[in-house]
C-alpha cells in the first residue's frame, strides 16, 4: 500500500509559479511511475505529466509542455511538479498517482492522494 500526499498548492497571479510535492509513505516509489492530473471545477480529470521511476522518461501533456517540470528524488520518496509561467486556466485541484507503468491513463494508476488546489488570478 502507497499513501501519497501533495503539498504547495495555493494562489498565485498569473505568470507565476508554484512548485509542487507528493510524499509517498508506506512504501518506496522507486518501483513506481508517476503522474500528476488535475481537475478544475465541472471538468474532467485530465492528466498533465508522469515521469518514469529512473527519472529519465518524461510525458506532458500539450497544455502544460515547456512550463511545467516533473522530477522526482527516490530517495526522498518524493515527487515534484514544477509549475511555471501560470496561466488562470492552469486553476484546478492537482493530484499525484502511482502507478506500475509510465502512462497517460489515469485508470491505469494504483494509488492516488487528495489532491492541493492551485488557483491562478488573473
Amino acid at each position: 500500500q502507497v499513501q501519497l500526499v501533495e503539498s504547495g498548492g495555493g494562489l498565485v497571479q498569473a505568470g507565476g509559479s508554484l512548485r509542487l510535492s507528493c510524499a509517498a509513505s508506506g512504501r518506496t516509489l522507486s518501483s513506481y511511475a508517476m503522474g500528476w492530473f488535475r481537475q478544475a471545477p465541472g471538468k474532467e480529470r485530465e492528466f498533465v505529466a508522469a515521469v518514469w521511476w529512473s527519472g529519465d522518461i518524461t510525458y506532458y501533456a500539450d497544455s502544460v509542455k515547456g512550463r511545467f517540470t516533473i522530477s522526482r528524488d527516490n530517495a526522498k520518496n518524493t515527487v515534484y511538479l514544477q509549475m511555471n509561467s501560470l496561466k488562470p486556466e492552469d486553476t484546478a485541484d492537482y493530484y499525484c498517482a502511482a502507478s506500475r507503468r509510465i502512462t497517460i491513463k489515469g485508470r491505469e494508476y494504483d494509488y492516488w492522494g487528495q489532491g492541493t488546489q492551485v488557483t491562478v488570478s488573473s
